[in-house]
């Protein structure tokens, strides 16, 4: 009982501990109550099956608590993520335990971290990516303890909390066993410097960083159309779209407006790439450019090609009937005020949503259950590159969709191909008022941080904003308000540390795990 009980606290831990609710100084010892479970089976040699048990419970309480709004855009895929989430994180921690019973508490330990990152690595990069409770990611809320995310990215503070958590386990312990007081008060000390120099440290980059000295005004307008998409969204044409944007947002304009930026499929009446040059989509767009000389288009939309051509077709391509194909895109197009435009198609999808993983393996198993899960039945279709949209003075700005705003080092990517400002587009909806959208706007700080862009985000439901380059929001429009959001923000040349290097921490994490695994396995066991 007292296993379970203390399982229960960790879960609850790390719940209280995630944004935007909750306070993240639990996460440095959210996992210390779970750990002394498995020191506790450890020791008195139960099977290791059982960690896994206790290890599942800690990890879906966490897991449901901070993630359960995806219910509101698909049951069957909440209980999916849920559950396979929490399952790999338990089997996370089992493979700790079973080096943990073979090898000293300093490689035990520095297994477990360098697993756990390993694992958060992981999850970005399989077709099953869901890396939204890396723990790096719990600090978003509290940007000025994490400044120097500039230098290391989230797995940065993934590696700070399990520092923490690691070295409050090992004062228990020792408490545990010597029963001497002192030990926790050194345990409290020590840990507290681990906790307050790094947030020292950020409070000193925040009250020194100064705006480059060649960055660049730019003025932008922001629209939220707070256009439900469960009912009206994906019924509207895009002339009754493009009408609605012209009385939005002629009476804000200008001439002194750089940009205009709508949501995600913001224009979602699906038009033909072929088609797209004399559209209605781009018609619209084209009149908030006339009316307003300086004047930038970048908004979401809906865009298919649909060919015969059986050597056209690729891992992503959908099949109506023989020699019939197509492809379906989530687009950003750019509009200048000379009137040339370009497009760049989402790349990170959203698992069962727009993209089926490993579908030649799967398909065959689940039908048709793993894609019609949230508004669509077809594969989306990608690009490889980080396309930028570059105005007539040489203003970058990286057209980020939605979900890829939480991948830091795949936004780093715009930034190196030179994008001055970073640009969101998204549309929150699908999970109604709930935790959902304000992690996702809570997200785009730390993309901020790490790359020192100015970020601007457009919802058509959710939290429209303008975020510095600190991290602070500016600016914002609520949940479920209609309306513009104005202001100006400043671009960026320089890249910062991060950016040039990336995942570093996660790289020599996943090299180091195997290593010490076989190094465990291979030693003599400990009596």
């Amino acid at each position: 009982m007292k296993n379970i009980l203390l399982a229960i606290i960790s879960g609850l831990l790390l719940a209280l501990g995630w944004p935007t609710y909750g306070f993240p100084g639990l996460l440095f010892l959210g996992f210390v109550p779970l750990l002394l479970v498995e020191y506790r089976v450890r020791t008195l040699r139960f099977h290791k099956s059982i960690v896994f048990g206790f290890a599942f419970l800690s990890f879906f309480i966490w897991n449901m608590t901070a993630t359960w709004w995806i219910y509101n855009s698909t049951p069957f895929g909440m209980w999916f993520a849920e559950i396979a989430n929490t399952a790999l994180m338990a089997l996370v921690f089992l493979c700790y335990h079973i080096v943990a019973r073979r090898s000293t508490f300093k490689i035990s330990m520095l297994f477990l971290v360098c697993l756990w990152i390993g694992f958060e690595y992981f999850h970005l990069h399989w077709e099953f990516s869901w890396p939204w409770l890396n723990l790096g990611n719990g600090f978003a809320n509290h940007t000025s303890w994490i400044q120097w995310y500039e230098y290391t990215g989230t797995f940065g503070g993934t590696l700070w909390i399990w520092i923490v958590n690691c070295s409050i386990f090992k004062g228990v312990l020792s408490f545990l066993k010597h029963k001497d007081k002192t030990i926790l008060y050194k345990t409290a000390l020590r840990n507290g410097l681990y906790i307050g120099i790094p947030i020292l440290i950020s409070i000193l980059i925040l009250n020194t960083y100064t705006v480059p000295k060649d960055a660049k005004s730019v003025s932008i307008l922001l629209i939220q159309p707070n256009i439900d998409p469960y009912t009206d969204k994906y019924n509207t044409t895009n002339k009754q779209i493009g009408a609605y944007l012209n009385a939005m947002v002629t009476p804000k304009l200008t001439e002194d407006i750089d940009f205009v930026i709508a949501p995600e499929t913001f224009f979602a009446e699906n038009t033909h790439i072929r088609r797209f040059p004399f559209s209605s989509a781009k018609k619209q767009a084209q009149r908030i450019t006339t009316s307003a000389p300086k004047a930038h288009f970048l908004g979401g939309i809906s865009i298919y090609d649909r060919f015969r051509d059986s050597s056209k077709v690729h891992a992503q391509t959908n099949i109506i009937k023989p020699n019939d194909f197509y492809d379906d895109y989530n687009s950003a197009f750019f509009i200048r005020p000379d009137k040339t435009t370009e497009l760049y198609h989402k790349t990170k999808l959203v698992v069962g949503v727009e993209h089926f993983p490993y579908k030649s393996v799967l398909h065959p198993i689940m039908g048709d259950a793993m894609i019609d899960l949230g508004g669509t039945v077809a594969q989306k279709t990608t690009q490889q590159e980080r396309e930028v949209f570059f105005t007539k003075d040489s203003i970058g700005v990286a057209p980020v969709i939605c979900y890829e705003s939480i991948y830091g080092e795949f936004i780093s990517e715009y930034v190196r191909n030179k994008a001055n400002f970073i640009a969101i587009i998204t549309n929150d909806a699908w999970w109604g008022n709930t935790q959902g959208h304000q992690q996702h706007l809570a997200y785009a700080r730390l993309r901020a941080i790490e790359t020192r862009r100015s970020v601007v985000r457009s919802a058509n439901t959710g939290i429209s904003a303008i975020i510095d380059q600190t991290g602070k929001i500016k600016t914002s429009l609520g949940y479920n308000e209609q309306g513009i959001v104005e202001g100006s923000i400043v671009t960026n040349t320089k890249m910062t540390f991060y950016v040039k290097i990336g995942n570093y921490i996660a790289r020599i994490a996943a090299f180091l795990a195997p290593f010490l695994f076989l190094y465990a396995m291979t030693r003599r066991r400990n009596s």
